[in-house]
């Protein structure tokens, strides 16, 4: 029979009190003790009847088991304090931050942190339990803004105008699913009154872009510049970047990154000290630039945060809060931030992959961070700060970029599965830019071919409008239809005139909408467009199917950009202090006009649902403006310009102003008929100005120009006819 004594720490002694050797070699346990000799010969199956040992064994197992419950053995298991023989011991990789976190998230926090109070600020919240969905009807975020009581700042005035314009706004508390509420300290530091329809928080968000300890209020959500970690609530609370008092309002500055490579010779390290100073540390520096773990290097003399961290490889960040300012600087200088065990939560982390643009490293180990960071291969060097100045740019560079990204991030928690994906987030244009209401298919898209691997399709719609002189249109729609790669063709008619009751028979379907006679009503996203590809066109164009075929297979290539045949360039006019654009034909453009242009009809959604009413309602009064606001939207969204492609009839280039001109003109005349007599703005002037007027409502100018245009391969090349696959673009 097979017995066995109760699982506890005891070893066997032999009879000459030697220590067997454990099998794994760990040290005599202090609970290890001889074993009486009954025992041994008990155990050695001695001369004993068998009743006998079989009445012994169950006596002490009883008394061990009940010697154990009382606490007078106690019952462990020993675990060895090395590794097993012979296997192999690797170096943590420090670079993952997956790894790190355990590391970087100490248990006990430096002096210099600040210790705020968990109780107060509903450590049990959680999505699902402070946070009532079903007042959000159709899981639409619709917002209503509580300004503090008294004075209030121009930053909050700003976030109010900014968010009365946008598509989150409500009208009245009672039509919001979420409280924005700022909240306000008197002078003598007290916390201003609460809200009405506070309701204990729940449903309201704490919106503070600085510190402040008037943020930490029952249920309610709290958005703050970087939090502690230790009061951070994952996936209901949100961390915002630590602003600096200067930062811009709206559009901001772009990214100082002149070069992603770094030049021979640059400078390695950028370390951040008090007030917002660094001290630069060259390549070969053999002491830790950090804390009191090895001899500090002196380093040169302390630079202004701009003239380092220009020409700075790598930025260390200490780990304590008060350090989490300098990250928006090494955000946008493109400076990659070493983060040394941060103690406090990164901005947006609930949707951005901060392991693409920084790196979070243990401070412990100073010097096995030096030397992965000069190891670092210049590709990855490379990726690191591509991703710095994207991020910059989509979420960072204003205040109201800032908000906007706060409250995408509560409106994704009510999609769930429709969510943007992290691809979205991560990647160019940025999820403010990417709305998932136009598809939950990231192949509908014109950004993500490349990273998804396919192709834009292989057809268009042509949507033709047709303004106030109500054109014939024969001429045109022969010349689009004869296109291969044309699917429709949509009429938009929004002339006074009625439309035929006949047309022409085509070999593709041929559709009539009703429009309402404004500027904006081109961008509107009907449902009866099938394709991505739109080719958008004016009753007095005037192509060539040739024109339109090797327009489209141009747009294919760059699906996300513009492709066009007129264009228009912008400059800066010194005489005026504001921004002008030139209609002649010139060596760079800027602008192509929608009146023959490709692009993709996700620009639809965008210009619909995503530009603020002031700048739609400005295009469909001076209807010559929405050639530029259509132009200012696609570059925001690229970063890039236009595309242009031969036109036979260059000669249209020099008339198609004065023709929007005299449209705009004959607007201003209905408008003043309908008011009464009376002197009216002239017209042109005012069309000219609408560019500044974009450029304030974006913030800031987008536009890219340029100075190449695509031809095709054997365009005007001294060769046969028969070889030119597009002959009748020569044609005059």
């Amino acid at each position: 029979m097979s017995l066995s004594l109760p699982f506890c720490a005891v070893r066997v002694l032999n009879r000459d009190s030697q220590i067997l050797s454990p099998a794994l070699g760990s040290p005599p346990s202090p609970f290890a003790t001889e074993i009486p000799d009954f025992l041994l010969a008990l155990a050695a199956g001695g001369h004993m009847p068998l009743w006998k040992r079989k009445s012994l064994w169950l006596v002490l197992s009883a008394s061990w088991f009940l010697l154990i419950l009382l606490g007078v053995f106690p019952f462990r298991l020993e675990v060895p304090p090395g590794p097993l023989p012979g296997s192999s011991q690797s170096w943590p990789r420090w670079l993952d931050a997956a790894f790190l976190q355990s590391f970087s998230q100490s248990e006990t926090l430096p002096e210099d942190a600040p210790q705020l109070p968990q109780a107060s600020r509903g450590s049990s919240c959680t999505w699902g339990a402070c946070f009532d969905t079903s007042k959000c009807k159709g899981n639409v975020l619709n917002i209503f803004v509580h300004l503090p009581a008294g004075p209030t700042t121009e930053a909050h005035r700003r976030i109010r105008d900014f968010l009365e314009g946008s598509r989150y706004y409500a009208l009245s508390p009672a039509e919001a699913c979420l409280h924005l509420f700022l909240p306000s300290q008197d002078h003598r530091g007290a916390c201003g009154p609460l809200p009405p329809y506070w309701n204990g928080g729940r449903n309201h968000l704490v919106l503070s872009l600085y510190p402040a300890p008037c943020t930490r209020l029952g249920q309610a959500m709290v958005a703050e510049a970087s939090p502690s970690l230790d009061i951070f609530r994952p996936g209901f609370d949100v961390a915002l970047p630590y602003l600096p008092a200067a930062h811009p309002l709206q559009g901001g500055a772009p990214g100082q990154l002149q070069q992603h490579s770094p030049q021979p010779g640059a400078t390695f390290l950028a370390v951040a000290e008090e007030r917002g100073r660094w001290r630069t540390i060259s390549t070969r520096a053999s002491a830790c630039p950090w804390g009191r773990h090895c001899e500090q290097d002196p380093g040169p003399h302390q630079t202004h945060p701009g003239e380092t961290l220009l020409k700075a490889t790598f930025c260390l960040i200490p780990g304590h809060r008060s350090a989490a300012s300098c990250f928006l600087q090494a955000l946008q200088a493109g400076c990659i931030p070493v983060l040394l065990s941060p103690r406090w939560e990164l901005p947006f982390s609930e949707v951005i992959d901060w392991t693409k643009a920084a790196i979070i490293a243990d401070e412990r180990l100073p010097l096995q961070v030096l030397a992965a960071l000069r190891e670092m291969p210049p590709s990855r060097i490379l990726s690191l700060r591509q991703q710095t100045q994207f991020l910059w740019t989509a979420y960072f560079s204003s205040v109201e970029k800032v908000i906007h990204t706060t409250l995408e991030i509560i409106q994704d928690r009510m999609r769930g599965a429709s969510a943007h994906p992290s691809l979205m987030w991560n990647s160019p244009p940025g999820a403010l830019l990417a709305l998932p209401t136009f598809s939950t298919s990231l192949k509908d898209f014109p950004f993500y071919h490349v990273q998804q691997g396919s192709l834009p399709e292989s057809s268009f719609s042509a949507l033709i409008w047709v303004g106030v002189s109500g054109e014939p249109l024969l001429k045109l729609i022969q010349a689009v239809a004869g296109s291969r790669h044309c699917a429709q063709i949509l009429i938009l008619w929004s002339s006074e005139k009625p439309p035929p009751d006949r047309w022409p028979e085509t070999v593709v379907p041929l559709t009539v909408i009703e429009g309402h006679r404004k500027a904006s009503d081109r961008f509107f996203p009907y449902s009866d467009i099938s394709t991505n590809a739109i080719l958008s066109l004016d009753a007095r164009s005037d192509l060539s199917t040739s024109e339109v075929d090797f327009a489209f297979v141009v747009w294919q290539s760059f699906p996300e950009r513009m492709v066009g045949f007129l264009t228009w360039n912008h400059f800066w006019d010194e005489a005026r202090g504001g921004w002008g654009y030139s209609t002649e034909m010139s060596n760079e453009f800027s602008m192509v006009l929608t009146t023959a242009a490709f692009y993709h009809r996700y620009y639809h959604t965008l210009f619909t649902h995503s530009l603020p009413k002031t700048l739609r309602t400005m295009a469909d009064d001076t209807p010559t403006c929405v050639d530029v606001l259509m132009n200012f939207l696609v570059a925001t969204v690229t970063k890039l310009p236009p595309i242009k492609v031969p036109y036979g009839r260059q000669q249209h280039q020099e008339a198609a102003p004065l023709v929007r001109g005299l449209q705009e003109l004959v607007l201003t005349r209905k408008a003043q008929a309908a008011e009464g007599p009376g002197p009216g703005p002239e017209p042109q002037p005012l069309a000219q100005d609408c560019i500044n007027r974009v450029a304030a409502g974006f913030g800031h100018m987008p536009l890219v120009s340029s100075r190449v245009r695509l031809d095709p391969v054997l365009f005007k090349d001294p060769v046969s006819v028969q070889r030119k696959k597009y002959r009748s673009l020569e044609k005059p």
